[in-house]
């Protein structure tokens, strides 16, 4: 960090932390609240923005909203949304992240009360125990979890706190419904290189596909891939490959290391 002459600046999204909750939250409000949160803090006239996971559609957003204040963006293994119009159907098919996705968005959206129950209640196995499920994370995330807390929104002791819950909710159903756009349909919003976007997914990753990724850059072919080859959906927790990200998206270097050795 010293040596890039940077900082990151972490904010609470809405309903998160110390940040009031929006009941209207949407893919258009999370950039809205990016925009003026730089202008507040006088970021200056453009900045780069990081997403992870389920916090890559506010990047997204972006994107669409306003690439004119952007000069880089890093997706990093951002959430696959299912409902996307240019998802080829035989991609994801047989994909049970789609049914489980679909199932949660309608329980979370119609049965709030029931999903509350049955992430915190303890009688049987429920998915509360996500940060430490091996169907959901690989081997190498499993070993950052021996060495870290994990996901401490997703414990049962946060999650029975009504806040938490219900922002993790409502955050999942703005994430995996129906967008206003399709990203697979932007055009490319730097055509002057003048900023650049970047994806990094981890080819072991058990929670989005490597390849439903793949076909994202396939799509996009302006933005400039990565994949760590024994990278699960946790390679943050990976020292050497948050330098790497950083380093990619404010130096534009593209370490061979990093790139795809075969695309099917």
């Amino acid at each position: 960090m010293h040596e890039l002459g940077v900082y990151l600046l972490f904010f609470d999204r809405a309903g998160y932390g110390d940040s009031d909750p929006n009941p209207k939250r949407s893919v258009k409000s999370e950039a809205s609240d990016i925009q003026e949160l730089a202008d507040q803090l006088e970021l200056g006239s453009r900045f780069y923005v990081i997403g992870v996971s389920l916090g890559a559609y506010p990047a997204w957003s972006c994107l669409k909203r306003m690439p004119d204040r952007l000069a880089g963006v890093a997706l990093v293994v951002p959430m696959i949304n299912y409902s996307w119009p240019s998802l080829p159907r035989d991609l994801i098919k047989d994909d049970y992240r789609k049914n489980l996705s679909k199932w949660t968005l309608g329980v979370a959206r119609y049965m709030p009360g029931l999903l509350h129950w049955w992430l915190t209640q303890k009688m049987f196995p429920s998915s509360s125990v996500l940060d430490r499920n091996p169907k959901f994370f690989s081997n190498k995330d499993l070993e950052v979890l021996r060495r870290t807390p994990g996901y401490q929104l997703l414990s049962q002791t946060k999650l029975q706190q009504e806040g938490v819950f219900d922002s993790l909710r409502r955050d999942f159903i703005v994430g995996f419904s129906k967008w206003d756009f399709d990203p697979l349909d932007l055009i490319h919003p730097f055509p002057k290189n003048e900023s650049s976007v970047h994806i990094w997914q981890g080819y072991e990753d058990k929670v989005v596909p490597v390849q439903l990724q793949r076909y994202v850059w396939k799509r996009l072919p302006w933005i400039k891939y990565h994949e760590v080859p024994d990278g699960g959906h946790l390679l943050v927790y990976d020292s050497t490959t948050c330098e790497a990200i950083l380093r990619s998206l404010l130096l534009g270097e593209d370490p061979p290391l990093y790139r795809p050795k075969s695309v099917n």
